[in-house]
């Protein structure tokens, strides 16, 4: 009877311990740090970074080298327009965008705007970036994937930027109609009206992208006749940049360690060339004495700072000599790219923190205004004043990037003089043709390591004039588009297939909807 009532009492006892466990169980094997439900603050830093570190790296291999800022010494592909189907922006984009699905979803349930609005911003800014990049892409369908939809379709371009335009409508709109901070907020720090006007100056930039294809007249001077409640930026301070830090994650994703692959990038001619006619001081920016001059940050000698051709076959890109002699050829007798831009592994003297990954600046909507004022799309303001506008902002912002590097003897002369302003290729006169020419050859001195955008409005304009190279092997044809990933053609064949009928070969040279020749 007694070892009975011990056995009874034990396991009375054992129950109410494993249920005791089992009243906590939940809790002690939740990780605080690994928290199953996320909140908008915990996406916003990832949507942001990752698909802007992947636009900046796509300026330092394809938009600086294309649009013949830079060119290449060695493994000259992309110079010479060997271009296979491209992974990415496509890969990264569309892994941010189903983020931003999340983001817009917890968002929209706890009745967050703010985070509505900003996930409407950046989810319009990528779709913009591929489109341009690819023509037709999966849009109304894209990020479904949770709903069953494995095979998106294809919307036309058309299609995408009405959608692009609605969002950044609505965006600006609801922004700032709630209370909550923005938390995790990398690019404007939680400012709501900056993410207003980088969301109304996108707008811009958009209906101007379509001016061949739809007059944007009345959407344009709509957005400008009411700066209350569509406002744009106002100075360099306000525009969309991500300024990158010392340490992980927001450290420069350009070449921290590989000092070889820095290298493989040097001055274009054609930039040196348009640089050194100008007397335009950026060059101290965009590039570095060459090795053999002996000089050290900055020469005064112009002769000092030398580009390669682009297009060159591997062999005599790396031998190029620009003076002609073959016993002055090669690495030493022409300029890497500007120190702001160095990697740290190459020079002491790289500063982590000068760098920044650019959206889109002030400066390119001076010149946008400029360029619609010229045209008659806009009443507003005077095209000379925005013209000038984006010229003096383009010499502030390196100004202000050099100064923070303390590259000061760059800083003493990167402003240029009034003689630079007063010159004949440079001063406002002319017919209409030959300021918009002068136009397109300043915004494309000023997008120089802005993404590809010089290129995707090189497309449009066809300013500057842009010359493939000898050792190209696209007919002599600058690319108009990337070719779609090999993973969407194998794993989306059906609606790859239907874009390709509706759009054209999948090839570089298929002009996008809004790219009219």
């Amino acid at each position: 009877m007694k070892n009975l009532l011990h056995k009874t009492i034990l396991v009375f006892g054992l129950v109410l311990f494993l249920n005791a466990c089992t009243d906590q169980f939940e809790d002690v094997n939740t990780d605080p740090n690994s928290p199953e439900t996320a909140t908008p603050d915990l996406l916003v830093p990832r949507v942001i970074r990752e698909p802007i570190y992947e636009w900046a790296s796509k300026a330092w291999n394809y938009g600086n080298v294309v649009m013949q800022y830079t060119a290449k010494i060695q493994f000259t592909n992309e110079d010479r327009y060997n271009w296979g189907p491209q992974t990415d922006p496509w890969r990264d984009f569309y892994n941010a965008l189903r983020d931003i699905s999340n983001l817009d979803s917890i968002a929209s349930q706890a009745g967050q705007s703010n985070y509505v609005g900003l996930a409407l911003v950046m989810k319009s800014w990528m779709y913009s970036i591929l489109t341009d990049t690819y023509g037709d892409i999966p849009y109304a369908e894209a990020t479904l994937a949770k709903g069953g939809v494995f095979s998106p379709q294809f919307d036309t371009q058309e299609e995408v930027y009405q959608g692009v335009l609605q969002d950044l409508e609505r965006a600006n709109s609801i922004l700032g109609s709630t209370s909550e901070s923005i938390n995790g907020d990398i690019l404007f720090h939680g400012d709501i009206l900056r993410w207003r006007k980088f969301a109304n100056s996108l707008r811009l930039r958009i209906h101007m992208r379509l001016s061949n294809r739809i007059d944007p007249s009345n959407a344009m001077q709509a957005i400008l006749d009411n700066p209350t409640a569509n406002p744009i930026f106002e100075s360099n301070a306000e525009q969309a940049a991500v300024q990158f830090l010392s340490e992980s994650p927001n450290q420069q994703p350009l070449y921290t360690t590989r000092s070889g692959s820095f290298d493989e990038f040097r001055l274009s001619e054609n930039m040196e060339t348009v640089l050194k006619d100008l007397g335009d001081p950026r060059l101290f920016a965009y590039a570095q004495p060459t090795s053999d001059s002996q000089e050290g940050v900055i020469s005064t000698d112009p002769d000092d700072y030398q580009g390669v051709p682009n297009g060159l076959a591997d062999e005599e890109a790396l031998q190029y000599s620009p003076s002609g002699d073959p016993l002055k050829g090669g690495s030493n007798f022409v300029s890497r790219v500007g120190l702001l831009y160095s990697c740290r592994a190459c020079d002491p003297l790289a500063s982590p923190i000068a760098a920044q990954a650019m959206l889109m600046s002030y400066t390119e909507l001076q010149f946008i205004l400029a360029e619609a004022r010229e045209r008659g799309f806009i009443t507003s303001g005077d095209a000379e004043t925005y013209y000038q506008n984006g010229m003096e902002a383009s010499f502030d912002y390196y100004e202000s990037r050099l100064g923070i590097a303390g590259f000061d003897e760059i800083v003493a002369v990167i402003q240029p003089g009034d003689s630079y302003f007063q010159q004949g290729s440079v001063v406002y006169t002319g017919t209409t043709e030959e300021k918009l020419a002068k136009i397109g050859l300043q915004k494309w001195i000023a997008l120089f390591f802005h993404g590809m955008e010089a290129w995707f409005d090189w497309r449009r304009t066809g300013f500057p004039a842009i010359a493939p190279g000898p050792a190209n092997v696209n007919n002599d044809r600058v690319p108009v588009r990337f070719m779609y990933p090999t993973d969407v053609q194998a794993l989306n064949r059906a609606e790859y297939e239907a874009a390709v009928s509706q759009q054209g070969a999948d090839d570089l040279n298929t002009r996008v909807w809004w790219d009219v020749d």
